[in-house]
């Protein structure tokens, strides 16, 4: 840090009561950074075009879970009775429906899942996947029905 450096921030801090000048820097940071907004989706259908269905009558159930699937990890067959959507936040999932549809979501990207086709998800990647799901449901209502019968 230059003497410049430091004498401005021992001027900030003398000026907001701060004690240290990295504290003084952090606060400065803080008060001209602006709140970025970045819509990643709006859709009304699930990825494989389909329309989503009517929202559930009564009072909703919000329900957020965190998934992560090893490398080489694929879940079975399910369906999901509720809307839900996620963002990928890291490695890439594929998404196959039961009629051989498929959808690979890359990190970042955000994903409408199917309601009540059934459909499973493989991390065919070297890292594991991290995706964040958010669920539209209703108490009672299981997020997921598995279809153990139906091989992978």
């Amino acid at each position: 840090m230059t003497h410049k450096n430091i004498l401005i921030c021992c001027m900030i801090a003398l000026i907001y009561g701060i004690t240290s000048c990295k504290e003084a820097k952090v606060q400065e940071n803080k008060e001209t950074q602006n709140v970025v907004s970045t819509e990643l989706l709006r859709t009304s259908q699930s990825w494989d075009g389909v329309e989503l269905p009517d929202y559930l009558q009564g009072r909703p159930e919000l329900v957020a879970v965190k998934y992560v699937f090893p490398a080489g990890k694929k879940l079975g067959w399910h369906h999901h009775p509720v809307m839900n959507y996620g963002i990928l936040v890291q490695g890439e999932l594929t998404i196959i429906g039961q009629d051989g549809k498929k959808k690979v979501v890359h990190e970042g990207e955000a994903v409408v899942e199917m309601v009540n086709t059934i459909h499973h998800g493989e991390n065919r990647g070297k890292e594991p996947v991290i995706l964040y799901m958010f669920y539209l449901a209703q108490k009672g209502i299981p997020l997921a029905v598995q279809h153990p019968e139906i091989p992978l």
